[in-house]
């Protein structure tokens, strides 16, 4: 994908304001960079990388690139993997977050007569909210329930109608089965569901889509960059459409750090075009996508990536080998009668490493055999041999927020 001449403009505008804020990240970092210098994309392409330690490193607010009157929100990424992230927002940025996602509900052909049902967490979080501005913008109704009381959350559901559902894949699927326990489907009125947050595979999808009867529409976005609304797939195929005229994307190979060709999976890098309280230049975002080259069945001539297909950074080493949890999903889908849930232990035992795969099985199947075919598709695919451990559904954890699945023990 090549910057237009609009989109570079923007990006250098980005570029000069970012430096010429005194204190702000960029003002060190470009402070040897002649930004008058950027010509050409291929210059913008031999630009630095920024990276999220860099984003932690001027906590609180290093980032910032306006007054401090100009701010009227901040926004912040977990922490839990080290210091926070810390997010600044304008008006304009918060109006413009709010369009995109009113963007993204039209895509998924939400409308103002749809009962948009919200679980994902409010607060310093950049979800709950995101869901929320965007359906008032778009006009529909908000039913802001945030996570958590699965039995408020399915009387709300049923009481007032809801007709979308916003919600992490986890907690969409939790709440899948727990109507189809009850036997409370006959009662919901759910048309779509708009999921995002986390990566989610496709026997995940086709279960939480036949047990709600929904639609489901992959959102995507984070919190350094606005949040979720950035893109969406639409009704005719599975990529995200991104919305070019406030970001610009990049897929680069991760170790490398070349710029891809379009089509090529790598590593999803941003910048953004027009934002005012934290505008960041060429962001990894570490995750793992691909730029899908040619036109959307829909009309549609946005930009589109393929659903995000891991991290990056969330490579597992085991006995030498690499393994990303997409592998382990794409193992467990090609075996009839193993469910989409799966958790991974790593333990180190007697000076060896020893990997463990717990999956759920659907009734009626031999786990012995299940297990023997997980175990010959895994070795076969990723080259490593595991213990198998075939479990019942249900019996894994499951997650109101993210779903945490591999967890390794050795360290």
């Amino acid at each position: 994908m090549k910057l237009s001449e609009i989109q570079f403009q923007q990006a250098v505008t980005q570029m000069k304001r970012a430096k010429a804020f005194p204190g702000n990240l960029y003002s060190k970092k470009y402070a040897d960079i002649d930004l008058d210098s950027i010509k050409t994309q291929e210059d913008f392409e031999n630009l630095p990388f920024t990276e999220k330690d860099e984003l932690r490193e001027v906590y609180p607010l290093g980032i910032q690139a306006v007054p401090d009157e100009e701010i009227v929100r901040i926004h912040s990424s977990s922490g839990t993997t080290g210091t926070p992230v810390i997010i600044p927002y304008t008006r304009k940025d918060v109006e413009d977050w709010a369009l995109m996602f009113a963007r993204c509900y039209e895509m998924a052909g939400i409308t103002k007569n749809d009962r948009i049902h919200i679980t994902p967490g409010y607060g310093l979080w950049t979800a709950g909210i995101g869901f929320q501005f965007g359906c008032e913008k778009l006009g529909a109704m908000a039913i802001p329930m945030g996570p958590g009381n699965t039995d408020k959350q399915l009387k709300m559901m049923i009481d007032l109608k809801s007709t979308v559902l916003c919600a992490t894949s986890s907690y969409a699927l939790l709440l899948a089965e727990e109507i189809e326990k009850r036997g409370i489907r006959d009662q919901i009125c759910l048309k779509k569901g708009v999921i995002g947050s986390e990566r989610w595979g496709d026997t995940m999808r086709r279960r939480i889509a036949n047990e709600l009867g929904v639609e489901l529409y992959d959102i995507y976005g984070l919190t350094e960059i606005y949040g979720p609304g950035i893109g969406i797939s639409c009704s005719k195929d599975s990529p995200m459409h991104i919305w070019d005229d406030y970001v610009y994307l990049e897929i680069i190979d991760p170790k490398t750090g070349k710029v891809l060709p379009d089509g090529e999976n790598g590593e999803i890098v941003i910048t953004t075009l027009v934002k005012e309280g934290a505008p960041l230049i060429r962001y990894r975002t570490h995750d793992l996508s691909r730029i899908v080259p040619g036109d959307c069945a829909c009309g549609s001539k946005y930009p589109r990536i393929d659903r995000i297909f891991g991290r990056s950074d969330d490579m597992i080493k085991v006995k030498g080998v690499n393994i990303y949890p997409g592998q382990i999903e794409d193992v467990l889908k090609m075996i009839e009668g193993v469910s989409s849930e799966y958790q991974v232990m790593i333990d180190h035992i007697q000076g060896k490493d020893v990997m463990t795969l717990f999956f759920e099985t659907d009734l009626g199947y031999s786990k012995k055999a299940l297990e023997e075919a997980v175990q010959d598709e895994f070795k076969k695919r990723i080259g490593l041999t595991i213990v198998p451990k075939s479990v019942a559904i249900g019996e894994l954890p499951r997650s109101e927020k993210k779903s945490h699945r591999v967890f390794d023990n050795r360290y």
